[in-house]
């Protein structure tokens, strides 16, 4: 059986005396279907939660709150009192000893499992058989005892998530400063740290208990409204004194532990209740598939790995195979409870007028499941964090393969702040990449991005200087030198500052002959000017040194 199963919280903290009550689970029929949710994935305490023990209990504690409720209110006929405290001591005796046998057999004859436990119930108490569901619906134990076990659910979840974040805060302090290669596109991109990383993770899990804090702190009680929200039935009990038929939803509200009830409502609580929480468990689920899936990846890079134990088994045909099973796991519960949040929206939404029973049965399935599965999702979260296992050495390599590019934005940044063209740089470094890519993918060869760029960098720098006709300098020329003592700072090197006389004008005649005019010329003279000067430059450097302005 999976620890799981037989681990978890003390449950008489949660429950109380509840816990000591609960039967050890028998062993697994294996002549029927059996939920993987409660024989493989949930804890013990989530599977109390939602047992028949559970239900029923809180059935007849909620008889016994509503019978408190109507003593205490002054129920009576005939200047009689119509509920005594021997009846309420007789129903408080057998308040957990639950008849399933006589219960079962009822129902098989009356097909109505609520009357079929009052008569159950009514058999254990016969001095309170009259008085038991007095003034109630069936919705009074079925909707509120939904509540109620959701709401403890939701409480369970809360301390496992808040354990799961706990590990993860403690993980990403430990690594906050391993760097790491981060990904987009699952590409390299930059650095980042592992803690950072897991920092992520752990950011989508507060969100979640959040939603969760929120949706907890708004759970309300139907309370005891009748068939159709009215309290007709009370009305009657009652006289229609409506300023006591008005206090009976507040008293069992705070019996049951509740602060109040829903105000309004049809005969049932909204279905819209069951929305909210189904969505907080899709959200926690989907929080924990995206960190599962990193992990995947990871341990598909060989950088980080979830646990594995000596004696595991990865492959049944491949031996030397570490599967990360664990991580598989949540990804697959996770996905069912992300696509169980459909079914209440969809039960909500086609809800008719006051009551419908077409909820009745998906609700069984849905809300129980989608809490089971969540549980044992965060239980597998809280194994794979706390047995996380990093790998340094091959966190190093990779990004120190990748370095090389990654540095590019650095490099583009530096040099544009010292003047150069941001657009025209990035293309040159786009295509030094790419072939430094080549070199690494086609040919096998290391990184040598760097070693390109490295290459490209200008031996020298030649500045046009302006001229006179005569060979003096011009009024522009302090301009030009000031320039070039800030290139001489930025580069580390004096610029050749070559003479530039009849540069634009040479220019402007190579244009005319290519039949370039007008506009066309324009854009390009400057362009064809420059080479001009360069040219003139390396002619006369192959002769001899270039003299000064």
């Amino acid at each position: 059986m999976d620890m799981g199963l037989i681990s978890g919280l003390c449950w008489d903290i949660l429950l109380g005396d509840y816990r000591n009550d609960y039967k050890e689970i028998k062993s697994m029929n294996t002549d029927v279907y059996q939920s993987p949710l409660s024989e493989r994935y949930a804890s013990r305490e989530m599977q109390y939660i939602f047992s028949q023990d559970m239900k029923f209990r809180t059935w007849r504690r909620l008889w016994i709150a509503l019978a408190e409720t109507e003593k205490e209110l002054g129920l009576s006929q005939n200047g009689k009192p119509v509920i005594t405290q021997e009846q309420i001591d007789e129903l408080k005796a057998h308040a957990e000893d639950i008849n399933y046998e006589v219960a079962r057999a009822r129902e098989k004859e009356v097909r109505h499992d609520v009357m079929s436990h009052v008569y159950a119930y009514g058999q254990q108490c016969p001095k309170a058989a009259g008085i038991i569901h007095l003034g109630a619906t069936s919705c009074y134990v079925g909707d509120n005892t939904d509540i109620i076990i959701m709401t403890e659910a939701l409480k369970l979840v809360k301390k496992k998530l808040v354990n799961v974040m706990k590990e993860l805060a403690d993980f990403a302090e430990q690594y906050k400063a391993q760097p790491t290669l981060a990904f987009t596109h699952f590409q390299p991109a930059q650095p980042t740290t592992v803690g950072k990383r897991a920092a992520l993770w752990l950011q989508e899990f507060c969100l979640d208990l959040e939603d969760l804090e929120h949706v907890l702190s708004t759970m309300k009680l139907l309370g005891s409204k009748g068939t159709t929200g009215t309290q007709a039935s009370f009305l009657e009990l009652f006289d229609g004194d409506q300023e006591t038929i008005d206090r009976i939803d507040p008293m069992i509200a705070a019996k049951m532990g509740f602060s109040q009830c829903y105000p309004v409502s049809g005969q049932t609580y909204s279905r819209k209740v069951d929305t909210r929480v189904a969505n907080v468990l899709a959200g926690i689920a989907a929080s924990a598939h995206k960190m599962s899936n990193d992990i995947r990846l990871l341990q598909h890079l060989k950088e980080v790995e979830e646990p594995f134990e000596k004696s595991q088994i990865g492959s049944s045909a491949m031996a030397y195979k570490r599967n990360p099973m664990r991580s598989e796991r949540i990804a697959s519960l996770s996905r069912y409870v992300m696509i169980d949040a459909l079914n209440p929206a969809i039960t909500s939404a086609t809800q008719w007028f006051e009551r419908t029973l077409d909820d009745s049965a998906n609700k069984r399935l849905s809300i129980p499941e989608g809490f089971l599965a969540v549980d044992g999702i965060l239980d597998l979260c809280l194994n794979v964090v706390d047995g996380l296992v990093v790998y340094p050495k091959v966190i190093e390599k990779r990004l120190r393969s990748e370095l090389p590019f990654m540095a590019t934005e650095n490099i583009m940044m530096d040099a544009v702040k010292n003047g150069g063209n941001r657009q025209e740089l990035h293309e040159r470094i786009r295509e030094l990449s790419m072939e430094a890519g080549r070199n690494v993918k086609v040919e096998g060869r290391e990184n040598n991005l760097l070693e390109l760029i490295e290459e490209h960098r200008p031996d020298e720098v030649v500045l046009g200087f302006p001229k006179n006709m005569d060979g003096t300098d011009s009024l522009r020329a302090p301009l030009y030198r000031d320039f070039a003592a800030l290139l001489e700072k930025a580069l580390g090197k004096s610029p050749v500052l070559w003479d530039e006389r009849r540069t634009t004008v040479d220019a402007h005649r190579i244009l005319f002959d290519a039949g370039k005019n007008g506009k066309k010329r324009k854009k390009t003279v400057d362009a064809v000017a420059a080479s001009l000067i360069l040219e003139g430059y390396l002619t006369f450097r192959r002769t001899q040194k270039p003299p000064g302005p």
